[in-house]
């Protein structure tokens, strides 16, 4: 292939993933932010810890079936980077009207009158937490496809997991903006400005998605990446389907339900996903509770601890993963998630066994079993995307993303029963049998293939064929 392309096609590969890693950390900034002013809701507003916990909640499983319905919607559309802008600017309007809505009081009657939340104050964050939750499942599966449709399989797994580093990048940011810069020199009285510097910064970052960003190599006179690792086009009609949306749109759903619906590897890595998310959310929102109330650390500890945990498993994990992948596992991206499945199971064990009164290795097994399961947690969407191909990659990611994120019914409200009712040790082992069943289940893919591009082209010639004698019938019926 000649030089100047491959150079132009580096350079547009590369402008693309920095582009997208920069707008999905700052759907953090519009995401996260609300964890991090908690206290000061509560503290300002009276908005209690249950109501509060309902948000996060029910904003997670909203959040889950966005990720789904756009998972399937943006594989069909031509403009991808236009949906991630629109729920990028939708977060970003979400937030600033919580941030406005003491302003509101006059007219709604948000605060009594001691300046605490009233009921209508609780239903209209709670609303527009809602609405953020969907607007936040608009970033994910644009990413996930337009890195499908710019990178070649081969290198997917090294370069998804430098993009998936933006989770903890925004996560880490946002932190250090809101809790470490406002609320600290300024005090909880500051708290809307927790909303509203986030939200400027996401509409700069919606604005860099729109003008930065392009749908497919072929809109910069550029090949597919496929052809770079061998996977060419072979049917000569293919140019010609293109152009015709209504058929593109019929091969697409035969291709959705082979690829994704019939597909057995597909189901064990989202049920996978379902008991990898287990793992993570329990040391992600219940790590400075247990750290403090089952291992006798300082919240001050336990805080730091689950920020080291979070900047190593999130940043290290998922790069040190996707370059193993690559290197030593010729792309089979399982292989490696049930590597770092199995090392979060055992580290997860080792952190329950160990005496508190040994805190060092306490919070290194912490951070050990957040390393690990930050490998599948990056690595199972990779999987989804070179098993399903790019032509449905983003449906694939919806089905296993929205089984990922249905993980916080047992994370959230089951682990919160058993540690009121029956201590943290049940939460402990009832976490490792998750784990262990989810290795049990990976496992039986470990011989699949790196990616199903051989498989995909023959469904996609039996799927146009197909296509073409229904209308063939349709016409002869007319």
């Amino acid at each position: 292939m000649d030089n100047q392309i491959i150079k132009k096609y580096n350079y547009w590969q590369w402008r693309t993933l920095i582009i997208l890693m920069i707008g999905y950390a700052l759907f953090y900034f519009v995401r996260k932010n609300f964890s991090i002013v908690m206290p000061a809701l509560e503290s300002e507003l009276g908005i209690s810890k249950v109501q509060l916990g309902l948000f996060l909640t029910i904003n997670g499983i909203i959040y889950g079936v966005s990720r789904f319905i756009n998972g399937f919607l943006v594989d069909r559309i031509r403009h991808k980077r236009v949906m991630m802008a629109i729920g990028l600017t939708g977060s970003a309007i979400v937030t600033i009207l919580i941030g406005l809505s003491p302003q509101m009081n006059a007219v709604f009657h948000f605060l009594d009158e001691t300046g605490k939340a009233t009921t209508g104050l609780i239903y209209y964050i709670g609303s527009l937490w809602l609405i953020n939750g969907y607007m936040q499942g608009m970033g994910y599966p644009p990413c996930c496809t337009l890195m499908a449709h710019w990178i070649k399989p081969s290198e997917l797994a090294t370069k998804q997991s430098i993009w998936n580093s933006s989770h903890s990048i925004g996560a880490g940011l946002v932190a250090l903006l809101c809790g470490t810069v406002i609320l600290h020199y300024f005090g909880y009285e500051a708290w809307q400005w927790c909303f509203f510097i986030p939200a400027i910064l996401a509409l700069l970052g919606a604005l860099l998605i729109i003008t930065g960003l392009k749908d497919d190599p072929s809109d910069v006179g550029l090949p597919d990446p496929e052809s770079l690792d061998e996977h060419k086009e072979q049917d000569g009609q293919a140019e010609a389907h293109k152009k015709d949306t209504a058929f593109q749109h019929r091969v697409y759903k035969k291709m959705v339900s082979k690829m994704v619906f019939k597909n057995p590897i597909l189901w064990i890595l989202a049920f996978t996903n379902f008991f990898v998310y287990i793992i993570r959310f329990t040391i992600l929102d219940w790590g400075s509770t247990f750290l403090t109330q089952f291992k006798g650390l300082s919240i001050q500890t336990a805080s730091t601890t689950v920020a080291a945990s979070e900047i190593v498993g999130g940043i290290i994990g998922t790069l040190l993963a996707g370059w193993a992948t690559d290197k030593f596992f010729k792309s089979k991206a399982h292989r490696t998630s049930l590597i770092g499945l199995i090392g979060a199971t055992l580290c997860l064990f080792l952190f329950w066994k160990t005496p508190a009164s040994s805190a060092a290795l306490c919070i290194i097994f912490i951070v050990l079993a957040s390393f690990f399961i930050y490998m599948p947690q990056a690595l199972l969407g990779i999987a989804a995307s070179n098993q399903a191909t790019k032509r449905v990659a983003a449906s694939a990611n919806g089905v296993v993303g929205i089984l990922g994120y249905l993980s916080t019914t047992v994370s959230g409200l089951l682990f919160g029963a058993l540690a009121q009712n029956y201590g943290w040790d049940s939460v402990f082992l009832v976490s490792l049998i998750f784990g262990l069943v989810g290795a049990v289940i990976l496992a039986l893919m470990w011989k699949a293939p790196a990616d199903g591009y051989e498989k995909a082209e023959k469904i996609l010639k039996e799927a146009r064929a197909e296509v073409r004698a229904e209308i063939k019938d349709e016409k002869a019926e007319a």
